[in-house]
């Protein structure tokens, strides 16, 4: 599923250079996640790195987008089909 950044947001702006698939940018008034984009780091870390990175803890999974590991697997792919997907 993608994630979400929920309205205690404090628009600091860490999360954003974090993504690897650039799905993160500034909204009004919370930085945003683009569910297209969002792979929730699936083929590139172990972790989402936008979660380990907010100082506030307000990036959460989306309760309106559910996809498991494989199919976050399937959108890494499509989104870089030269590069190698980490698998954990």
């Amino acid at each position: 599923m993608a994630l979400f950044i929920t309205e205690e947001c404090t628009s600091c702006g860490a999360c954003e250079t974090e993504c690897p698939n650039q799905a993160i940018s500034e909204g009004d008034p919370v930085y945003v996640v683009k569910p297209e984009l969002c792979t929730e780091c699936v083929g590139h870390f172990a972790e989402s790195q936008c979660v380990a990175v907010c100082p506030v803890g307000c990036i959460v999974p989306n309760p309106e987008i559910k996809e498991d590991k494989n199919a976050l697997l399937s959108k890494f792919k499509k989104l870089h089909p030269d590069k190698e997907p980490v698998l954990n």
